[in-house]
């Protein structure tokens, strides 16, 4: 036996093997120790409570819930609530970062001016004392009896802001927006795949004819969806003292939605200003001595090669935000955070539904680092003939 653990090898295995079998053992033993716990206060473990209903209400919700719904449907409806927000936060923090990035790199007095200013101001106030600022902002303005429609249906209330919307099942936009993802899929691949060895006319016209066939089956499908009875367009009207039809989006919603892209574009402007400073002053050079205009400098050069260079940091930055949507808590928005902690002081299953939070964005994060990280890998230049 002394001389087999003489061999390293084999003595890095067995050192292993003890660690391992020794965290399991733990982990057993903490189990083991809570189920006890629990069933001495008279509490059950298991998820057999995800079947029974809730009993309390959900403010937003993007599916149908009341209360009578179970808990596993509650967990879905916050689960959506948060991927809903992430979605919609990420890319207008992204557009907005990039716009103030540029504005710091342009070269224009005034420009970077106002993109330091921007960067300095919220980047430097709390994320959560940013999401109080816009709430109270938003509920101090006027009631529905007071408010005047602009734009020709868009009012501006305390209790939310109503736009026009359309009167068609959830199904129906969801269909809709399928059709436009595998458009945008299939375009991205013709680009690179198939319209580079074509004329520049066919190109083009497969280009407009993919784009057209597509728009006419996302309307077909929004068409087919539509309510019975109703019209397409729904346009908020006053009745009584509130707004009927269209559509609200509560302040909870609108004020995490400011402050996280807000807070996440002076970053992200910043991650982009650091990109666009690291590419070589020769390939700016070089795009001149050929011709090309500024525009085109700045498209064809520029930006591609700041983003090959900001795209790992970007990632991170991503899944960040992501995290950063839990803040909704503090102004009772029904993220999954949210009805994760409901569900806790209302079933008492804590490890099961802190489980469960776990879970959820541990797979959303890893989704969204694994699907940016095969970008990065397909953008990446190849080879060294071009280092930056």
């Amino acid at each position: 036996m002394i001389a087999i653990l003489k061999d390293r090898r084999v003595r890095d295995v067995v050192l292993q093997a003890v660690f391992v079998g020794t965290i399991i053992l733990i982990v057993v033993i903490f189990a083991i120790t809570a189920r006890i716990n629990l069933e001495a206060q008279g509490l059950t473990s298991g998820f057999g409570f995800l079947e029974r209903s809730t009993g309390w209400r959900i403010s937003f919700s993007l599916i149908e819930y009341s209360t009578s719904s179970s808990y596993w449907k509650a967990l879905l409806v916050g689960l959506l609530n948060s991927l809903f927000l992430g979605g919609l936060a990420l890319p207008l923090a992204t557009a907005l970062g990039i716009t103030i990035g540029v504005m710091r790199t342009s070269g224009n007095g005034m420009a970077n001016l106002i993109g330091t200013t921007f960067v300095e101001l919220f980047r430097n106030v709390p994320l959560l004392l940013q999401l109080l600022f816009w709430y109270a902002l938003l509920l101090g303005l006027p009631s529905p009896k007071l408010a005047t429609p602009i734009f020709g249906g868009i009012v501006f209330t305390g209790r939310g802001i109503y736009i026009p919307g359309l009167n068609v099942t959830g199904g129906s936009v969801f269909v809709a927006a399928a059709i436009l993802l595998a458009a945008t899929s299939l375009a991205l691949w013709l680009r690179s795949q198939r319209w580079p060895h074509l004329e520049l006319i066919q190109a083009r016209r497969e280009r407009q004819l993919l784009w057209a066939a597509a728009a006419i089956l996302a309307a077909l499908a929004m068409w087919i969806g539509r309510i019975p009875d109703t019209s397409l367009v729904s346009i908020p009207v006053q009745k009584g003292l509130n707004y009927k039809q269209g559509i609200r989006i509560s302040p909870e919603l609108l004020a995490c939605l400011i402050a996280i892209s807000i807070y996440g574009a002076a970053y992200i402007a910043e991650i982009v200003r650091a990109g666009f400073n690291a590419v070589p002053k020769g390939q700016s050079e070089a795009g001149q001595a050929l011709g090309l205009s500024s525009w085109q400098i700045f498209s064809r050069i520029r930006l591609p090669l700041a983003i090959r260079i900001v795209m790992p940091t970007m990632i991170n930055q991503y899944v960040w935000l992501f995290k950063a949507t839990t803040i909704g808590i503090a102004i009772s928005f029904t993220d999954y955070f949210m009805v994760i902690s409901t569900a806790i002081n209302q079933s008492g299953q804590t490890l099961e539904l802190i489980a469960l939070l776990m879970g959820g964005f541990l797979l959303i994060n890893y989704s969204i680092a694994w699907v940016l990280n095969r970008v990065n890998d397909a953008i990446k230049l190849k080879g060294t003939q071009l280092r930056i």
